[in-house]
């Protein structure tokens, strides 16, 4: 028996960074993201040999213990067992025995909420496992704590509920951890239109959020007037984007996006870099709207906005800066889990 699980990466349309503290506790924030096609999968083989295992994918990296209630954390392997420390603890369990591997389709450090959606992938193989009563808020909420509390990650709690419900959502948060995720009912033509006119964008960079996330956490801290207005605009941002769908009134997304990209560089200093900012230039330059980064800032993924028949020049165009497109499709389903006999 195997069990596995598989949760999807997602694209921050609008309002990223107000989902981190103290931001989202003193002010509340507001996110609207959606799933793409790109998984996190992790399947979990129960063993009777008294080990546990831990296996990363496609790489060489490989760990074993003895089994015991509560593991070292170890590099490269921190998320596997927060995970399985944080379950243990929680739910009381026994000693268990069992092979854990992960595969991810993207880049860790890329922006789409990689290290996250790994950790609601990990936590759905144990709910499948061992029957856990966790809900959808349960799993997001306890992947959150497990990045930002037992294992003192920085970032935002927008990734854990979007690998956890699925779909294109408007996500409020506010303080003592109250999260409301709002899933928009959009007519299938208004998705459809907005698919075929983003862009994803590979910068074949990577970076650490943590640096980023840092600095805009002191910014708040210490009441920087620029960067916390800035963050004001971004939560004004993901309202606008929101109604500008419900609408469909797509012709104004790329105007949304543009906003949100001039205030979210006002927020920490190395959101943008050089090579970032000749990649919007360029996309804009051949008929996109507006763009922005994905996730934090600093590399990873960009996408852009482009109506009409401009995608494929704008494409072209940003090809030949080193990066490379990657495709996509939006996906409504969030955490999926079974059991293969």
């Amino acid at each position: 028996m195997i069990i596995r699980s598989k949760a999807p990466l997602r694209i921050g349309l609008a309002g990223g960074g107000t989902d981190v503290s103290p931001y989202a506790d003193l002010y509340g924030g507001a996110i609207l993201n959606t799933t793409i096609d790109l998984y996190a999968y992790a399947s979990l083989e129960p063993l009777q040999n008294n080990k546990i295992e831990f296996c990363i994918e496609g790489s060489d990296k490989c760990i074993a213990f003895d089994s015991k209630k509560e593991l070292p954390i170890i590099e490269n392997f921190e998320l596997f067992i927060g995970v399985y420390n944080r379950l243990v603890k929680q739910f009381n369990l026994p000693e268990l025995s069992f092979r854990l591997s992960s595969y991810i389709e993207a880049p860790q450090g890329s922006g789409l909420g990689t290290s996250s959606t790994i950790v609601v992938s990990l936590i759905g193989t144990f709910v499948e496992w061992l029957k856990l009563p966790l809900g959808k808020y349960d799993i997001a909420h306890l992947a959150y704590e497990i990045e930002r509390i037992d294992l003192g990650m920085s970032g935002g709690r927008q990734d854990q509920y979007a690998a956890t419900f699925g779909g294109i959502n408007f996500m409020e948060f506010f303080a003592n951890d109250k999260v409301i995720v709002n899933p928009l009912q959009l007519k299938n033509e208004i998705l459809y239109e907005l698919e075929f006119n983003l862009l994803l964008y590979f910068t074949d960079t990577q970076r650490l959020s943590a640096t980023i996330i840092n600095e805009q956490v002191k910014n708040v801290k210490e009441n920087n007037e620029k960067s916390l207005e800035a963050t004001h605009q971004l939560k004004n941002q993901a309202q606008q984007m929101k109604d500008a769908l419900l609408r469909g009134d797509l012709h104004k997304i790329g105007e949304i996006l543009h906003f949100g990209w001039t205030n979210k560089k006002q927020i920490a200093h190395s959101i943008s870099n050089e090579l970032i900012d000749k990649v919007y230039i360029t996309a804009l330059n051949n008929g996109a709207t507006g763009g922005k980064i994905s996730g934090a800032g600093g590399g990873g993924f960009m996408f852009f906005y482009c109506p009409r028949v401009t995608k494929i020049k704008v494409a072209k165009a940003i090809e030949n800066l080193g990066g490379k497109i990657q495709s996509f499709k939006f996906t409504k389903e969030g955490l999926t889990t079974w059991t293969s006999l």
